[in-house]
């Protein structure tokens, strides 16, 4: 018979507050190890598209898939560092395994990322610990001035990252059919991450704050884009 969902929970929640310091701290370094090698498995199979070929068809087009598909695993880099440090810095362990379940479905996007570059011939950014190390303090501030404004950066993050991802829709070739592919799959789980935050009771944020997310992520991309 299997467990019941409320029993698997409990067993979930008292099993993080049984964890010792050192022992989140190692299992977090094995996840940023883990995000930054490329060693992230996928728990859902590439997306793929009808006649689906592997490779644009000009090599400019290559070079431009190449291009956004790399500040996309950029974009999942910064994801798994976020919610890792979100859920590090929260007190209350059910919201700590909804940061964690969030960030295993952010995974499956990292490791499509990954492989993708790795058919384009292309390399992930030589800037990744960076990234990953900022965002890591990124999401431990937000979590340390309450889980409201933590979730409502959560959901903040996922409008903007919806909307980054509906631009490289525009922009990615036609012919590449297994990138726009991923592409649709990031941004569908990407709103109901957003919305899933709100529903666990995210603040709304200040205009001003938006606004700096949206130059801060501006300042990753254009710079991702290349290195």
């Amino acid at each position: 018979m299997q467990p019941d969902g409320a029993a698997m929970d409990g067993r979930e929640s008292a099993g993080l507050r049984n964890q010792t310091t050192i022992d989140r701290g190692l299992a977090g370094l094995g996840r940023a190890l883990a995000a930054l090698t490329g060693a992230v498995q996928a728990g859902r199979p590439l997306p793929v598209a009808g006649g689906d070929p592997a490779d644009p068809a000009a090599p400019a087009e290559r070079q431009l898939s190449a291009a956004l598909m790399r500040v996309n695993h950029v974009g999942e880099i910064c994801a798994q560092a976020l919610y890792e440090g979100q859920a590090a810095a929260t007190a209350d362990p059910r919201l700590a395994e909804a940061f964690r379940q969030a960030a295993r479905e952010e995974g499956d996007h990292l490791a499509w990322t990954h492989e993708r570059l790795r058919e384009l011939g292309a390399r992930p950014s030589l800037l990744n610990p960076l990234w990953y190390g900022g965002a890591l303090l990124l999401g431990l501030a937000a979590g340390r001035v309450g889980d409201r404004l933590s979730l409502g950066f959560m959901a903040e993050t996922e409008r903007q990252v919806e909307a980054h991802l509906a631009g490289h829709l525009e922009r990615l070739p036609a012919s590449d059919l297994r990138s726009r592919a991923i592409v649709v799959a990031m941004k569908d789980d990407e709103v109901r991450h957003g919305q899933n935050a709100v529903r666990l009771g995210g603040a709304e944020l200040p205009a001003p704050l938006r606004a700096a997310m949206r130059a801060s992520a501006k300042l990753m991309t254009t710079t991702a884009h290349y290195v």
